[in-house]
């Protein structure tokens, strides 16, 4: 490897995320997860609800507050209203994982290629991005867990106690509890904890006993205060809400055992690789470091035997098992840097013939469709179009290139470049699939104050309107009873439909015009991605 890349790993690794995801950060719609969080994090600074957190106004103790300060934080600096602020701690916390990923590895393996290798695959697995959006309390939830991880590592793998780990791994575990309560614990700390018991030698854990009891203490205390504090604060509130989440975990999205065992297509672009590297009878035989090797298989398969468990599951509560899995698909990665050369097996040599061939046939082969199929939407932008076709067919034909020449490295480097390029230069290209129908409604409220209107919803508004409207929308629960209504001369009403009984209703108190339909999906309506609750229409209503 080049010698800046060997010399400051750790650097480059951060460069190539920031450069990869930070430019086109504010280009992607805000997720139903994401606006929750947002508008959280907008009201801890209107409000100043830094405890008892809210959303619309209302109490929202679902998720513990560390990942909405941090994104309140990241708003005092750039703004509320700012999309690249609010998702910016997320992406450094991909950064986080990322560098205790190769912390990690280089501590095992004493190697700063190989755990580039793993730190690389990791942040170029599919859902490891994908969550940062879908999900961001999971990246934190993890990330810190990670960071506890390696200093847990650290702590059990020395010849003494150093106090110094015993607080890091603490204040990791408790931050964790502090982004997603004990998700991470379950899902990444507790099949850590089984593997590397069946894996390295326990000569000096009797002696850990202490230590690890006191960062389980420590961690408990300084994660779990503000559970205590809400549920002493707001005690009616915390209950109800406790009482959902955790009936949610056996009534909710149940899905049956093997529902995850899929879980290796997560990886994306290493979907082949990930799957032999979980092949243990080959893969013993030629890992480099058969102890860590067993670890790392362990780690994976034991996080996906726990998640199976649990009857509620969703796609992407597997995020944790993508992080030994990356640890585990680099030994696969390292074998082929070391050996590919020499291979003259097909068994061997042709899973990466396919693997890599296929990513490169549709780099080559993706613009020239996309172009055809979405002539439309592009003739307009065809310069970054251009420049994002040019890129990915570059890439690819060097792909094939390097894989004839049996030049591994580059291959591996230049597929890591390739998943980059598809958020670097593809994202301002399909921003321009926006829905003729789309229409925000972020406008609406400086007209509204500017005219002194104050803007109700009936039944309730989707988390993304909330965040587009820019604050809060108190909700008119029923129409049935006259002091229901707002008290307002003149008011604003979103509503996802209003009855001919509604409608009748209101007519006796107020003169009703209809101002807008808004309709806050950017795909089409014949698109399996369209949602109808993000459709809705806008009154205002005149007292008689």
């Amino acid at each position: 490897m080049p010698k800046f890349i060997k010399n400051y790993p750790l650097i480059l690794l951060c460069l190539f995320i920031g450069i990869m995801l930070l430019p086109n950060l504010d280009s992607m719609q805000v997720t139903i997860m994401e606006a929750r969080n947002f508008i959280t994090a907008r009201e801890m600074i209107s409000d100043n609800n830094w405890l008892l957190t809210t959303m619309n106004g209302e109490p929202r103790y679902q998720k513990p507050p560390l990942p909405t300060w941090l994104t309140a934080f990241s708003a005092l600096l750039f703004g509320v209203k700012s999309v690249f602020g609010m998702r910016l701690p997320a992406i450094l916390m991909v950064m986080v994982l990322g560098i205790f990923t190769y912390k990690l590895s280089k501590f095992i393996l004493k190697s700063r290629a190989h755990s580039l290798i793993n730190a690389l695959i990791l942040t170029t697995s599919f859902y490891v991005i994908g969550i940062t959006i879908e999900a961001p309390w999971d990246i934190f939830t993890h990330g810190f867990m990670m960071v506890a991880i390696y200093y847990l590592f650290l702590l059990f793998k020395s010849e003494t106690v150093n106090w110094k780990y015993v607080l890091f791994a603490s204040l990791g575990i408790a931050a964790s509890l502090l982004s997603k309560g004990p998700v991470s614990f379950y899902a990444l700390l507790l099949p850590f904890l089984i593997a590397f018991s069946f894996s390295f030698n326990h000569k000096n854990l009797k002696s850990k006993i202490v230590p690890f009891v006191t960062i389980l203490i420590l961690a408990l205390v300084l994660g779990g205060w503000w559970y205590l504090y809400v549920r002493l604060e707001d005690p009616h509130t915390f209950e109800a809400i406790t009482s959902k989440e955790t009936a949610n975990w056996t009534s909710y999205n149940v899905r049956p055992f093997y529902y995850y065992w899929s879980f290796f297509t997560q990886s994306g672009i290493w979907t082949i690789p990930a799957f032999i590297g979980l092949l243990y009878p080959y893969m013993k035989r030629r890992a480099i470091h058969y102890r860590a090797y067993k670890f790392t298989f362990l780690w994976t398969i034991i996080t996906v035997i726990l998640l199976s468990i649990i009857p509620e599951k969703k796609s992407r509560y597997l995020m944790p098992v993508l992080i030994p899995l990356a640890l585990n698909t680099g030994f696969y990665i390292e074998y082929l840097f070391r050996r590919f050369k020499h291979l003259n097996s097909k068994k061997e040599t042709l899973p990466v013939y396919f693997n890599f061939t296929l990513i490169a046939i549709i780099g080559i082969v993706a613009p020239f469709g996309l172009g055809y199929l979405f002539y439309e939407q592009f003739h307009n932008h065809i310069i970054a179009f251009s420049l994002f076709g040019f890129v990915l067919i570059v890439i690819s034909i060097l792909i094939l290139t390097k894989l004839y020449k049996k030049k591994i490295k580059h291959v591996f480097l230049l597929t890591v470049v390739f998943f980059a390029s598809i958020f670097l230069f593809g994202l301002p290209v399909f921003k321009t699939f926006t829905s003729d129908n789309y229409k925000s409604v972020s406008r609406l409220l400086k007209k509204n104050e500017t005219e002194a209107i104050k803007t109700y919803s009936l039944e309730g508004a989707t988390p993304e309107t909330i965040w587009q409207y820019g604050e809060k929308i108190p909700i008119i629960h029923n129409l049935d009873k006259v002091e229901s209504l707002p008290k307002d001369s003149k008011f604003g009403l979103f509503t996802y439909g209003l009855s001919e009984e509604n409608r009748s209703f209101l007519n006796s108190y107020f003169n009703i015009e209809k101002v807008n339909h808004y309709d806050l999906n950017e795909a089409e309506p014949d698109s399996r991605q369209y949602k109808d609750r993000l459709t809705f229409d806008y009154y205002e209503l005149t007292r008689k």
